[in-house]
């Protein structure tokens, strides 16, 4: 089974990448196809460090540059250009873990009805672990946990109404049906993964938790379950093209159908003696 094209999108933040880029190289074949994006970050180390660890990689790391800001929105949509395969657009402030890349696979290629994927999180609003919708402390043993999760039961990967962005798979099918992320409507970032979800639910496809999968999120603290800073321009930009969404995201939190597997794997990790804090 091909493994997913990962795609990182760069603005500055060193400290995060540096964790970001050990974290894949740990984790994922040597092989795996990646292409890095730095959009004309102002930290003067960056485009060194990825050039380097570009580098060490000849056929299969690809470094793309922009000379001027573009945001986040029109960087990732450059990189999903470059795609001619599913793949993982995963921020530069995440920490990967054991097996992640490849339950990604496993879970887009389980369905062909299947848009996004999106793993477990300490800090992944409504894929939260332990506290839903909350941001858990980062765990010490990242890998531990995937592992435990992995091996608690069979992955049911559940409905979600929206993918989360810290880390978002994308099936190459959902890119040729819905298209990529709306730079127009959500040019600075904060609603495209909310908007492109819920396009991909108007035609038919389904945004799942990968419910066997882990990722560390060292992003802010949350801002309410929905995936958004807390502007309301943002949340009227998307409510203008969905004007439920955040009835069905309220719906869905309250009722929390996630609850159950969320305990089932709580007590795997309790039974195994792996610590999530």
């Amino acid at each position: 089974m091909p493994l997913p094209l990962i795609i990182v999108p760069v603005f500055n933040a060193l400290e995060h990448l540096e964790r970001c880029l050990d974290s894949i190289e740990a984790t994922v074949p040597p092989d795996t196809p990646m292409v890095l994006l730095d959009d004309a970050s102002t930290d003067v180390r960056v485009r060194p460090l990825l050039q380097s660890w570009v580098s060490r990689a000849k056929t299969h790391r690809q470094l793309l540059l922009h000379e001027q800001n573009q945001g986040f929105v029109a960087t990732a949509n450059h990189g999903m250009s470059e795609a001619a395969t599913d793949v993982v657009l995963l921020n530069s402030d995440t920490v990967v873990s054991t097996g992640w890349l490849q339950c990604l696979a496993r879970c887009l290629a389980s369905d062909g009805s299947i848009a996004t994927a999106t793993p477990w999180s300490n800090n992944g609003e409504i894929v939260s672990i332990p506290r839903f919708c909350g941001s858990n402390p980062a765990p010490e043993k990242p890998s531990d946990i995937a592992m435990a999760i992995a091996g608690c039961g069979s992955p049911g990967y559940p409905d979600i109404p929206t993918a989360v962005g810290f880390c978002m798979a994308i099936s190459l099918r959902a890119i040729k049906q819905v298209g990529t992320f709306d730079v127009e409507t959500f040019n600075h970032g904060y609603g495209e993964e909310n908007d492109f979800s819920r396009r991909a639910v108007a035609l038919g496809l389904r945004n799942v938790l990968c419910d066997d999968a882990y990722v560390v999120h060292h992003g802010g603290a949350s801002f309410r379950p929905l995936g958004l800073q807390p502007d309301q321009k943002t949340m009227q930009r998307l409510l203008k093209k969905h004007p439920d969404y955040e009835r069905e995201v309220s719906e869905f939190i309250m009722a929390d159908p996630l609850k159950s597997r969320r305990e089932e794997i709580l007590d795997c990790l309790e039974r195994t003696g792996v610590r999530m804090g």
